[in-house]
């Protein structure tokens, strides 16, 4: 603990040094919480819009192809709704961080919580995407699409949808691993 000055007295530069860091940790924690916001927020659009295409997505003529009744579509419709609310939540979490300037959980567990999550719900979408998009060619090459055929333009928009959702929850996941990273080696969500 350092004496209080007098008059005349410059204060020590390392005093006005921490708080300096202190400020400058405090607004890039700030900065990359709100980037991962902004990641599970278009993660979250994406993969919402891709299962409501494919849900949406039925032939109106009888003996025309279903969703329903193609097993990577169905992965498609189940990943893109898994993702779509976990990002949900994980957005709820996100915004709890900014606002309280704390995690929800204990601040290892919520970082790994994050960062595992993140990787496997990624996985699982690129997954889907990649059995849906084999799926649809599949359709083209039988002649069951024609390019008129709404359905098979309906579950290509949703298979083009999932991969950005996969993109940005990717980048999330690349960024909640830079904050486990750091915590790892500072003890901090963020190196000062």
């Amino acid at each position: 603990m350092s004496s209080p000055l007098r008059n005349g007295d410059t204060p020590s530069p390392a005093v006005g040094r921490r708080h300096f860091h202190s400020t400058v940790s405090e607004k890039k924690i700030r900065r990359l919480n709100n980037l991962i916001l902004l990641l599970r927020f278009a993660a979250f659009c994406f993969s919402l819009a891709a299962a409501i295409f494919m849900a949406t997505n039925s032939s109106r003529s009888p003996g025309s192809p279903s969703w329903l009744h193609l097993h990577p579509f169905r992965l498609v419709f189940a990943a893109n709704a898994i993702v779509a609310v976990y990002s949900f939540f994980a957005m709820g979490f996100s915004i709890w961080e900014i606002l309280k300037g704390a995690t929800l959980f204990p601040e290892p567990l919520q970082l790994w919580f994050d960062f595992a999550h993140d990787q496997v719900f990624a996985y699982l979408l690129l997954a889907a995407e990649a059995a849906g998009t084999v799926e649809a060619r599949g359709l083209k090459g039988a002649h069951t699409c024609s390019s008129e055929s709404a359905f098979c333009v309906q579950a290509y928009v949703s298979v083009a949808l999932g991969f950005p959702g996969f993109a940005f929850l990717a980048l999330a996941a690349l960024v909640s691993g830079f904050r486990v990273a750091c915590y790892v080696i500072t003890g901090s969500r963020f190196q000062p």
